[in-house]
């Protein structure tokens, strides 16, 4: 068994994870009207993103291996409209939704499963290559939350990782 493959499907469930997290972590920081402030008309609200992640999650790895990740019933157009204006425990489900999708089809894959094709957009990538898409898509897209929900909380927020002139001091505790 080359461990190599095996090693690369947990690493990529748990970068996944990882940026399921720190978006998790942003959004408890906001309350419910501030998923959909948006800094200006070009830009997303957070719910806007938490939508379109969703709505590219379910679309991608629903039946992946058999059916194109462009699903013909998704609408991304839509994913980008703020037509609505669910409570947070709906944008919440909403995130979860999507999440649980791809890791219910990430979860029982081997590492005969990488070398499969799927198709997005009618374009063949390797489970590997469209897992690897998929990472750079979602990390693109917490990061933005991040972003937005730390200009939101302002002066409120608590980093997500190590604060502001503070290398030193965390450095000097992994070495006790």
């Amino acid at each position: 068994m080359n461990k190599t493959r095996t090693n690369y499907l947990a690493s990529s469930i748990a970068i996944f994870k990882q940026y399921k997290t720190l978006a998790d972590k942003a959004m408890a920081q906001i309350d419910e009207e501030s998923f959909f402030w948006q800094p200006n008309t070009a830009s997303n609200s957070v719910y806007l993103i938490v939508k379109h992640m969703s709505g590219n999650m379910k679309s991608r790895w629903t039946d992946f291996l058999t059916t194109d990740g462009e699903k013909p019933w998704r609408n991304r157009d839509d994913e980008f409209e703020q037509n609505e204006k669910p409570n947070r425990e709906e944008i919440l489900t909403l995130w979860e939704t999507g999440w649980t999708c791809l890791f219910d089809a990430l979860n029982p894959l081997t590492e005969a499963d990488l070398s499969k094709t799927m198709l997005i957009r009618n374009e063949p990538h390797s489970v590997l290559e469209g897992i690897n898409r998929q990472i750079a898509h979602y990390a693109s897209h917490v990061g933005q939350i991040v972003f937005l929900c730390k200009m939101i909380s302002n002066e409120d927020w608590k980093t997500l990782s190590i604060a502001k002139g503070k290398s030193n001091e965390f450095n000097y505790k992994l070495m006790k």
